[in-house]
């Protein structure tokens, strides 16, 4: 398979119906979403999330197995994340609404209703709450949103794998909710324009420190690579790696941009993940993977500047949507946006091919893009 294609998914069912495709509008469906670290999925758990305005129960029971289900009991209502995991004889284990003790198997067929009498024939089996694939992949855990989650067949492609996933668990971890819709914030961090005004720090770079730059940029299974380079040379944090750090930066729909650094033998992933919790709001985690010494001394000062950054692009973040709310057209240029163009090019591209029920066709070609930064 190329990077620029991928296998045709089923036909849709005539009543599935394509999402927005207008920028700042719907979401990328038929795709995997981050919502966890398997390592805070503990066993026996219920934690209630929000996935594309969707309440997700992402749970695991207690011999292992992830599970992610609509979290809303069809009975009355209830958030099944407030009851509680049982094991009952027969059933195995269940899910306990906390309202009317519902059961749910973790394939969310109904178990058991309690309040039935011996003579009463209902067929709780019959029930069933919305249940979403889930995958456990390199120590994540990822949920599929479909575009028709009635008729769903099976997901048609598997989480992506990242390179640099070294060292044993993730080094650190950081996140925080934006106020914005996924599409404003997967274009502001790819954005390489705003960093000397946004990001003005004494190790990273000013706008005193700007120069020219030429990057080059390959398509990408669902996305784009800006392709291996040396580091630009205002941007001092890669110093503290030693060496001569070399470094790839890819995006991937529906919302993954990873930074993959070697340096010699070792490696350093700094890998974004962006989940839409809703129209309005996006969470963004950053995680980090290295199996190089760097990280077991400078560990607090890589976290201060991890979270200095979340909380600038925040607060630019909070300070476009001023503007954002008077729906204002927007204006693209070559070459600082090209990135941001690239991006909607693929979420309209992702759409239309998966309403005709044929191959991906990744729209970006080969270029090198200048800019100043």
């Amino acid at each position: 398979m190329s990077p620029a294609d991928s296998a045709p998914p089923a036909p849709k069912s005539p009543e599935a119906k394509a999402p927005p495709t207008a920028f700042g509008k719907g979401f990328v469906l038929d795709a995997w979403y981050f919502v966890a670290l398997s390592r805070d999925v503990a066993p026996a758990s219920l934690k209630r999330h929000e996935l594309l305005g969707e309440p997700v129960l992402v749970g695991r029971t207690r011999a292992g197995q992830v599970y992610a289900l609509r979290d809303i009991c069809p009975h009355r209502a209830a958030p099944l994340s407030a009851g509680r995991l049982v094991e009952k004889p027969g059933e195995g284990e269940t899910i306990e609404c906390c309202y009317h003790g519902w059961r749910f198997r973790p394939d969310g067929v109904c178990a058991a209703i309690p309040s039935l009498v011996e003579d009463q024939a209902y067929e709780a089996d019959r029930i069933r709450v919305r249940s979403y694939p889930v995958r456990e992949s390199q120590g994540m855990v990822f949920v599929w949103m479909a575009s028709d989650p009635r008729t769903a067949p099976d997901p048609d492609h598997e989480p992506p794998l990242f390179p640099g996933v070294v060292g044993g668990e993730a080094k650190m971890v950081e996140w925080m909710d934006f106020d914005a819709h996924v599409d404003h914030a997967v274009v502001g961090l790819m954005d390489p324009a705003h960093g000397p005004y946004v990001h003005q720090q004494w190790w990273w770079r000013s706008e005193q420190s700007m120069h020219e730059k030429a990057k080059a940029f390959e398509p990408r299974e669902h996305g784009f690579a800006m392709v291996r380079h040396a580091p630009s040379s205002n941007s001092r944090a890669y110093k503290i790696l030693g060496g001569a750090p070399a470094t790839e930066i890819t995006f991937r729909l529906p919302g993954y941009r990873w930074e993959h650094i070697q340096v010699g033998e070792k490696q350093v992933l700094a890998l974004t993940c962006l989940t839409p919790i809703s129209e309005t709001k996006t969470r963004i985690t950053q995680i980090f993977w290295s199996d190089h010494w760097v990280f077991s001394l400078a560990k607090p000062f890589l976290r201060m500047g991890v979270i200095a950054f979340l909380k600038q692009d925040g607060g630019m973040v909070n300070l476009q949507n001023e503007g954002l709310r008077y729906d204002p057209a927007l204006i693209w240029i070559d070459d600082a946006d090209k990135q941001a163009k690239w991006y909607q090019q693929l979420k309209r591209e992702w759409t239309k091919s998966r309403a005709e029920g044929r191959a991906f066709a990744n729209p970006v070609k080969p270029a090198v893009l200048r800019w100043k930064s």
